[in-house]
């Protein structure tokens, strides 16, 4: 009877450290500075010529659901009622092929976005960080183009905002 109740101990204390290194992790806001409870993200400017007109509001909506839906930070809607300002815009765009297969046609071509990007909170003078982000991702350009592109478009940007994110956080 000895090993069930080592057995029960070490599930339960194994249970217990796997709970509390989770929350460790948790972005739920609880490790933003104090002060901090806005963040204004406006639209960047598309100077990629991707050719994808709302390629800048599909960057706003993933960085919104990084910063805001997935932290306590509420969105401001100027950059003069914010806490903090994620600002930048959208400088390369490029439709590559990325492998080729034996009829000498593209099978994966490959999509990448690169974005520069600043983070300031609205009490400090100068930019918590200010550079650039890159994201990419394939896609079967037989199998689909114009669908295939789009998603891969916005597999890369979500990799941006995530990027984004995790710079901002790791400093919280």
């Amino acid at each position: 009877m000895g090993w069930l109740k080592r057995l029960t101990f070490l599930l339960f204390f194994g249970i217990l450290i796997l709970q509390t290194g989770c929350l460790r992790y948790s972005f739920t806001g609880t490790s933003i500075p104090d002060g901090v409870n806005s963040i204004y993200i406006p639209f960047f400017p598309d100077q990629s010529n991707s050719g994808f007109g709302d390629l800048s509001d599909r960057l706003n909506e993933a960085l919104i659901e990084r910063f805001v839906n997935q932290s306590r930070l509420q969105l401001a809607n100027n950059e003069s009622d914010a806490d903090a300002v994620l600002d930048g815009s959208i400088i390369s765009y490029s439709n590559r092929p990325f492998s080729i297969g034996g009829d000498e046609q593209a099978n994966q071509n490959q999509i990448q976005i690169s974005v520069r990007g600043s983070f300031l909170y609205q009490m400090d003078d100068e930019a918590l960080w200010s550079k650039s982000f890159t994201g990419s991702f394939t896609f079967d350009p037989t199998d689909d183009p114009i669908n295939g592109e789009q998603d891969a478009a916005d597999e890369a940007l979500e990799q941006i905002a995530n990027d984004m994110f995790n710079d901002a956080v790791s400093s919280w």
